[in-house]
C-alpha cells in the first residue's frame, strides 16, 4: 500500500508540473510573435518614408534640370532682344535734333546755348532731311552755271554744257547710280521713278521731244514754282524757264525722279 501511495503522489506531481508549464510556454510564444509583428509594423512606415523622400529628391532633380535647360534656352533670346532695344535706342539718340537758342541783351555779346530736343526724329524724317540736303547741293551747282554758254557735248563749267551734260554735272557726285550721257537714256533709266507733272519736286528731271524723233531729246531740272533750269541750244545761255510756256508745254514728255533715299549717297 505504501508503494502504491508513493507512485500515485509522484504521478500527481508530474501531472501538475506539466499542466502548470504548458500555458506559460504558450504565452511566451504569443508574446514573442506579437513583438515581432510590432517591429515589422514599425519598420514599414519608415520604409515608406524613405521611398517617398527618395521620390521627392528625384523629382526635385528633374525640375531643377528642366529649369536650368529652359533658362539656358531663353538667355540667347533675351540677349538678342536687349541688343535690338539698344540698337533702336542708339538710332533714336542719333536722330535727335540739336538746336541753338541765342539771347541778345543790350550792351552784351550774343550768348548761344545748344539744346537737344527730347522728341527723336522718325526714320522717314531722317531720309527726308538727307534728300533735301542733296537737292540743295544740286541746286547750288546748277544755279552757279546760269549765264554760261551752251556747248554741244560739254560737261564742265570751264567749257560749258549741253542739256544732258548739265544734268550729269549736277548729279554725278550726289547719287550712287550711273547717270547716262544722253537725254533719251536718262528718260529710260531704270532707277529713275516716273513722276506726274502735278507731283514735281525740286531736283526732278523734266524731258521734252523737240525734234520729233526718239522718246526724249532734251532734258532740264525742275527748280520749283513751275520752272526748270536748262541749257537750251547753240547760241543760248543756261537759263531758268517756265514749264507753262506754250513751246515747252507742247513738247513735254514726262518727268523722272533720280534723288531718293535709296539713290543718294
Amino acid at each position: 500500500m505504501a508503494r502504491i501511495n508513493k507512485i500515485s503522489i509522484t504521478l500527481c506531481a508530474l501531472l501538475f508540473t506539466s499542466l502548470s508549464f504548458t500555458p506559460l510556454s504558450h504565452a511566451s510564444q504569443q508574446a514573442r510573435a506579437s513583438a515581432t509583428q510590432k517591429t515589422h509594423l514599425a519598420k514599414a512606415p519608415e520604409r515608406k518614408k524613405k521611398t517617398t523622400s527618395q521620390k521627392s529628391k528625384t523629382t526635385a532633380k528633374k525640375t531643377s534640370k528642366k529649369t536650368t535647360a529652359s533658362t539656358s534656352k531663353k538667355t540667347p533670346a533675351s540677349t538678342t532682344a536687349s541688343r535690338k532695344t539698344k540698337a533702336v535706342a542708339d538710332k533714336r539718340t542719333a536722330a535727335t535734333k540739336v538746336t541753338q537758342k541765342c539771347t541778345v541783351r543790350k550792351g552784351q555779346k550774343k550768348k548761344c546755348v545748344s539744346v537737344v530736343d527730347k522728341k527723336p526724329l522718325k526714320l522717314a524724317d531722317v531720309h527726308k532731311a538727307r534728300v533735301q540736303k542733296a537737292q540743295k547741293t544740286a541746286m547750288n551747282k546748277l544755279m552757279g552755271q546760269i549765264g554760261k554758254p551752251y556747248r554741244w557735248g560739254g560737261t564742265s563749267p570751264r567749257t560749258g554744257f549741253d542739256c544732258s551734260g548739265l544734268v550729269y554735272y549736277a548729279y554725278k557726285d550726289l547719287i550712287n547710280i550711273r547717270i547716262p550721257r544722253t537725254a533719251n537714256e536718262m528718260y529710260h533709266l531704270r532707277d529713275a521713278r516716273p513722276v506726274n507733272r502735278s507731283e514735281l519736286e525740286t531736283g526732278d528731271l523734266v524731258f521734252f521731244r523737240t525734234r520729233g524723233r526718239g522718246t526724249a531729246d532734251h532734258v532740264g531740272v525742275y527748280v520749283g514754282n513751275g520752272k526748270f533750269i536748262q541749257s537750251p541750244r547753240s547760241g543760248r545761255d543756261i537759263q531758268v524757264t517756265s514749264l507753262s510756256e506754250d513751246y515747252w508745254t507742247r513738247h513735254y514728255v514726262g518727268a523722272r525722279r533720280v534723288m531718293t533715299p535709296k539713290t543718294i549717297r
